[in-house]
């Protein structure tokens, strides 16, 4: 069963009581991530995060996660591009305790001076370990090169001067003019009481009000509408792997198309069935892993291919790929029997196991209601993948896989620069905004 309602103050809070399990999951999701910052800033919602770990006005760091560790729960938190969420795990005897928990970290955080200088080396040193992963350098290069100047393309940790930049004064007012009540949503999915449940939220959070009200805010930044550039990004890392992430254009968060997409991407290559995991892999022995993979955001979407193999095969593959991009159509998926039907059970098959649990449920709906204003039952989903047709997916395919690659990312060594550019997008543009980076 399914509630969502709002507090008086404008906290949305989404409700999904499910009797037959013993925990509930209970999330606060603030509508704030990298993107909201700028490059002064960058950083500081992921750093805001671990401050909210750090101590209240009545309990200590560690008695914050003792408190939920003693009675057996899950205390954690996560950042991204858009969105930033708290989330308890828990017994469903001791959702108050959750909530109390939850609501103790987002009013009462201390943010002393000298815990935010400790933070600063824990998180410069998460910075550190991020650069040490090929993968994931090749995500905020990547996005660097999809998205140029715009706070998209912002990495979710920050640069290590920025983060050096931060003190309580700053931290502070942007908390007061970012974290609202309207922009907050408290998911709940689990083993819970619907008909006390909201006296109780409105008991911890109801007397939250914005600390602007009554000036002028500095409002959160407001979603731009970033064109996806055509452009080629290179670092230089001495490993021994080419690391590649190849873009295309995507939807948009929240178009009625992303299930045609969907099921184009896992025909193309989202599992080990897929064209590129059995020609690449399979068929060509070039790399270990090879997938496509879907990134939705306010205003803009791409879809992307991500391997990773030896320096040498990478001008081989990047043909490879480009030739099965090419030979991606429709048609040809239509030619397999009752192949999308297959797909489209294998799509309700993942989405339906991907709710095997309260914390999935919880950061499902937490990010419908927080993006939407609304309840998606699952059963709207499966409907939906149901309904996908032939005129859909090609309309999708020609606005997505048939365009081609607009961008790329590359981490690694030993690679001609030149070449893969002239492979991928022989244009002038694609040359003019492409480059190689030194760490």
């Amino acid at each position: 069963m399914y509630n969502l309602f709002k507090l008086n103050n404008g906290v949305k809070v989404v409700l999904e009581s499910i009797d037959y399990v013993n925990s509930v999951t209970v999330g606060i999701w603030i509508k704030n991530g990298s993107r909201n910052e700028n490059k002064y800033n960058n950083g500081i919602s992921h750093f805001i995060e671990h401050m909210l770990f750090k101590g209240t006005k009545t309990r200590t760091a560690k008695d914050i996660v003792e408190c939920i560790e003693d009675v057996g729960g899950q205390l954690n938190a996560f950042t991204g591009k858009e969105a930033t969420c708290f989330y308890i795990k828990i017994l469903d005897t001791h959702l108050e305790l959750a909530l109390d928990i939850l609501s103790d970290m987002l009013f009462n955080s201390l943010f002393l001076e000298e815990d935010i200088e400790k933070e600063k080396k824990v998180i410069i040193e998460e910075i550190k370990m991020n650069i040490d992963n090929p993968e994931d350098m090749l995500m905020d290069l990547y996005s660097k090169a999809a998205y140029g100047e715009d706070s998209l393309s912002l990495p979710i940790l920050g640069e290590i001067e920025t983060v050096k930049s931060f003190n309580r004064h700053s931290i502070l007012e942007y908390i007061n003019n970012i974290y609202t009540p309207e922009s907050t949503v408290i998911s709940i999915s689990g083993k819970v009481e619907s008909s006390s449940i909201e006296k109780i939220i409105d008991r911890y959070f109801g007397h939250w009000n914005n600390a602007n009200s009554n000036n002028s805010p500095i409002q959160a930044l407001s979603y731009s509408y970033p064109l996806i550039n055509k452009s080629h990004l290179f670092l230089n890392k001495q490993i021994e792997q080419l690391h590649i992430n190849l873009g295309m254009n995507g939807l948009v968060l929240g178009d009625e198309n992303i299930y045609a997409l969907m099921l184009l991407n896992t025909y193309f290559g989202g599992g080990a069935s897929s064209i590129l995991f059995q020609k690449i892999r399979e068929e060509l022995g070039m790399c270990y892993t090879i997938y496509s993979y879907i990134s939705s955001y306010v205003n803009s979407g791409t879809l992307n291919i991500y391997t990773s193999m030896n320096p040498k095969s990478s001008i081989k593959a990047i043909k490879y790929i480009k030739n099965e991009l090419e030979n991606f159509k429709v048609s040809n998926l239509l030619k397999e029997k009752d192949k999308v039907s297959k797909l489209k059970e294998q799509l309700k098959g993942n989405f339906i196991l991907g709710l095997e649990s309260t914390s999935s449920r919880m950061f499902r709906n937490g990010r419908i209601a927080l993006f939407f204003d609304k309840i998606i039952p699952p059963e709207e989903i499966l409907n939906k993948i149901d309904q996908v047709d032939i005129d859909q997916l090609k309309h999708v395919m020609d606005n997505t896989f048939s365009k081609g690659i607009e961008n790329s990312a590359f981490v690694g060594e030993n690679f001609d620069e030149d070449k893969i550019i002239r492979i991928l997008s022989p244009d002038k543009v694609a040359f003019k905004n492409s480059k190689k980076i030194e760490l």
